[in-house]
């Protein structure tokens, strides 16, 4: 695919314009490094076209503090302040969700993570944002929280112009079908492998 040009072109009975702007699936899996950096830079991309940005994060804890939220928040000030680039929403489960608070146990915290995945679909369904990051929503699909095939159903069923990237390790096959784009980081080496802790700037 050298230039962006497809190998192929279908025939679908699309123009050329009307596939270009086809919403886009994506699904970043693999034991790698990189699925959470790779679609916070295609976010990243997303809001400087203007794009209204809805961050979800299903499993990082609230008292990690990820590099990606202090800059996208930021970039969500400016936009309000300026209009350069777009909106900005994120929202993480381990503090609760904005519409919920809930701590506890293992079935509080799948609770949680339906009623987040409830209200991303509600989203979807109003067209609230344009480009969504479920980062770490493989987990809890893994986990049996949320049905797998429900949440296929309703991203294949959105209406409009909404692009969503799915992050996290053994994405479901179901999901993997369903996607546009899949992309997996394959480690060859880490250096957690020679006992090295995550550093500041590289992990976070």
């Amino acid at each position: 695919m050298p230039r962006g040009v497809p190998n192929e072109v279908p025939a679908d009975g699309l123009t050329t314009r009307q596939r270009r702007h086809t919403p886009v699936l994506a699904v970043h899996t693999g034991d790698g490094k990189g699925k959470s950096t790779a679609a916070f830079g295609m976010a990243l991309r997303a809001w400087n076209q203007g794009f209204d940005i809805g961050v979800f994060q299903f499993v990082k804890s609230a008292k990690w503090k990820v590099g990606e939220e202090a800059s996208f928040r930021a970039l969500g000030e400016l936009h309000e302040s300026t209009g350069a680039g777009g909106a900005v929403e994120w929202h993480k489960m381990g503090e609760g969700w904005s519409w919920s608070r809930k701590q506890g146990t293992e079935e509080d915290h799948a609770a949680a993570a339906l009623e987040g995945w409830r209200e991303i679909a509600r989203r979807l369904q109003a067209q609230t944002h344009t480009f969504y990051v479920l980062d770490e929503f493989t987990y809890p699909l893994g986990w049996g929280w949320v049905d797998v095939h429900e949440v296929v159903d309703v991203l294949r069923s959105r209406p409009g112009n909404q692009h969503v990237v799915i992050t996290g390790r053994r994405a479901p096959t179901e999901l993997v079908d369903a996607a546009d784009l899949v992309t997996e980081m394959t480690k060859i080496r880490h250096p957690m492998d020679s006992g090295r802790k995550g550093q500041k700037g590289i992990e976070w």
